[in-house]
């Protein structure tokens, strides 16, 4: 079986940082668990220090959660690796035992799954991602697997870069648009729930930071030389709408 590598990136997140470290703690399939600390203030670091399962901890400051998250990767050792952000955490303790079924094909680069967005006490869902199978041309009609259920093998990360510090919150839309199209890694899809995600989270925008963020969708196809449709960049967030029914 893989061995996995989940990374965490926290920043003063100690109301929330126990469910997701409990979620991994508690998964069926054991993973080596990475926390990358932003230089926290407030208790985040004693609370990831009372879990004895996790593997490292580093905690400086540094240019924001991909940045976070690309000192994660550089650590991780396993064949597999994950990214649950401090406020997230797995929708049930077989999430990883999925996720390595998977990849016990050989010919299989990554794997993604469902999510669900729940209000911040994660007793109700307010938004359901379907991700449902990928096809060739499934980005240039606005598709894109959720980035929290996204898994790839650390080879991958090594052959084709890590998270490009440019492209602010699009960050993970560039990263799986260069790994699935420019490079076209093999994926598979578990049609399970595998990430609860609390809203008001980073990956949840505003209005504004939305606009914001259909540009640098925009600059993501043209950093890797690929060339959108003329709706592309439109219909990715209207691909939202049926979430919410």
């Amino acid at each position: 079986m893989p061995d996995i590598s989940i990374i965490t990136a926290t920043y003063n997140s100690a109301t929330l940082v126990s469910s997701c470290l409990t979620s991994v703690q508690s998964q069926t399939t054991s993973a080596q668990h990475i926390i990358i600390d932003g230089g926290s203030k407030d208790a985040t670091l004693e609370t990831v220090r009372s879990f004895p399962h996790v593997a490292k901890v580093v905690s400086e400051t540094d240019h924001g959660i991909y940045d976070a998250m690309n000192k994660g990767i550089a650590l991780a050792t396993g064949d597999v690796i994950g990214i649950l952000n401090s406020d997230d955490f797995y929708a049930d303790n077989q999430v990883l035992e999925r996720v390595s079924d998977v990849f016990t094909d050989p010919s299989v680069d990554s794997c993604y799954g469902d999510l669900q967005y729940v209000t911040p006490d994660a007793t109700k869902v307010v938004r359901h991602w379907r991700a449902g199978q990928m096809h060739e041309r499934s980005f240039y009609w606005g598709w894109m697997p959720p980035h929290p259920t996204f898994f790839v093998r650390r080879s991958v990360y090594e052959r084709f870069g890590l998270f490009n510090l440019n492209l602010g919150s699009a960050a993970d839309y560039e990263l799986m648009l260069r790994f699935l199209v420019k490079n076209r890694i093999t994926t598979s899809y578990i049609p399970h729930v595998l990430v609860k995600m609390r809203t008001g989270g980073a990956s949840n925008a505003s209005l504004k930071n939305r606009l914001k963020a259909n540009a640098m969708d925009r600059k993501a196809w043209s950093v890797n030389g690929l060339k959108p449709y003329p709706w592309t960049i439109i219909a990715k967030p209207l691909r939202k709408v049926g979430q919410f029914f």
